[in-house]
């Protein structure tokens, strides 16, 4: 590896971290859809890969420093990722203390970066050996994957009905796309679809606000008020370790390593299982609120960095809630990478870890300074400038943008549709994990329909 490259891959990271640290900040931001359309640009703009997964580490690692920020100081999750840790954030600050909160979120989000990164490395070079056989078999596991995440959901049976249909949808489009020759028969539309169900939600409600008598009855509000209680300033670099006491850094460590290991499983499932169990007999509330968010805060950081890395170094197919979700377009980005030739093909094992660390830790150092030392400053900041609804529409602008490149005129429509569909799905409880895995075995579910 020469030097331009590592310099390529410490502005990458730095870049990633800088912007990923405002985002994170910023109130209801969906990881997926935040870092996947950034990621798919990147890919296909033609960045070297190495560059691109440097700054995609950095990029998690500062989203998940930075959205406990608006957890501590106004009770607004950050991120979807941040929402289980709002009900004891919230003990803290009724305590006077969101500071505390802050740091030991921020600490234990360090914690469970420096437990994953080697974790993950070893656990991906043990699952190599299986690489093949799960990549054989890749649309079958895929299936059984929806399954899995739909028996998960709350509404199991509605998501199991839904599996079908939804393929059906999907694989619909691309026949009616080869039939017209808006793109040649053979050819796979997928990243648009991908993006397409990742702001189904946010398409869904622009739809209903067309909606004359629904509009209507939508609540109306004033400028919203936000009160924002004042943080101690930190003198001096902070340190984690002794942020955080002895038993804090020890159930971080031990909820980042089991996170780590189940990075094949739902984060935010996990998160609030062993968030409350670590922190169950504890009576103090302060205490019991400081153990079970530094503790939720590692696992999400390592859920997210094994959960890109291990599927991506050991098996090069998505086989992970963040890699389905939020890391996609490192396995498949057509025709740039597909599921034959992405990272997981490209780049040497030496790649790997040089990216991983030097993203995670100009991330670290970055990130963890700014988010201890000016927490309060940029979250206001934020709050006021930052709007949510032009982050939204820059992403909405940017699938849109993607759609056309992908077939033309007619998948704009398309892409609106699956859209419209994903975000009745996410409302009824459907979630991504499901409809993502539909997404990738669509072609496989049809064909064994028909072939049936």
């Amino acid at each position: 590896m020469d030097v331009t490259l590592i310099l390529q891959m410490i502005v990458a990271a730095a870049l990633g971290a800088t912007i990923y640290t405002i985002i994170g900040i910023a109130p209801g931001t969906d990881e997926t859809a935040v870092l996947a359309p950034v990621t798919l640009v990147l890919v296909l703009t033609g960045f070297h890969p190495v560059v691109i997964l440097s700054f995609f580490i950095a990029s998690i690692v500062a989203k998940k420093l930075t959205d406990s920020i608006p957890v501590a100081v106004a009770g607004i999750p950050g991120g979807v990722m941040a929402a289980p840790m709002v009900e004891h954030a919230m003990i803290l600050k009724r305590h006077g203390v969101p500071d505390l909160s802050i740091r030991k979120m921020a600490s234990g989000s360090v914690i469970g970066t420096l437990v994953a990164v080697p974790v993950s490395l070893i656990l991906a070079k043990a699952l190599v050996p299986l690489a093949d056989v799960i990549t054989h078999y890749a649309s079958p596991i895929f299936f059984a994957g929806a399954v899995f995440l739909a028996l998960m959901c709350k509404n199991r049976w509605l998501a199991l009905a839904t599996i079908v249909p939804f393929a059906l949808l999907i694989q619909g489009l691309r026949h009616l796309y080869w039939g017209v020759g808006a793109i040649p028969e053979g050819t796979t539309v997928f990243i648009s679809f991908f993006l397409g169900i990742t702001i189904g939600p946010v398409i869904l409600t622009l739809f209903e606000l067309l909606n004359r008598e629904k509009r209507e009855k939508l609540n109306r509000f004033g400028i919203k008020e936000i009160k924002l209680y004042k943080t101690k300033i930190e003198k001096g670099m902070p340190n984690p370790f002794k942020i955080l006491d002895k038993k804090e850094i020890g159930t971080s460590s031990f909820a980042a390593l089991l996170g780590s290991m189940t990075f094949f499983m739902s984060p935010v499932g996990m998160t609030i299982f062993l968030g409350e169990t670590l922190s169950s007999r504890i009576k103090d509330p302060i205490k019991k609120a400081s153990r079970a968010i530094s503790s939720m805060d590692g696992l999400t950081n390592a859920a997210y960095i094994s959960g890109t890395l291990i599927p991506l170094i050991a098996l090069g197919v998505p086989l992970s809630p963040m890699a389905i979700g939020p890391a996609n377009a490192l396995f498949n980005a057509p025709p740039v990478l597909t599921l034959e030739n992405n990272l997981h093909h490209l780049l040497s094992t030496s790649d790997f870890v040089w990216a991983t660390l030097i993203g995670s830790i100009i991330a670290l150092l970055l990130t963890f300074y700014v988010t201890i030392k000016y927490s309060q400053q940029i979250c206001e900041f934020v709050f006021k400038r930052v709007p949510h609804e032009a982050m939204l529409g820059l992403f909405f602008g940017l699938v849109l943008m993607l759609a056309f490149m992908d077939a033309g005129w007619i998948n704009i429509a398309g892409v609106l549709l699956v859209g419209l569909v994903a975000g009745v799905l996410h409302r009824w409880g459907i979630n991504y994990g499901v409809q993502f895995m539909v997404l990738y075995s669509a072609p496989w579910i049809v064909s064994q329909i028909v072939g049936g």
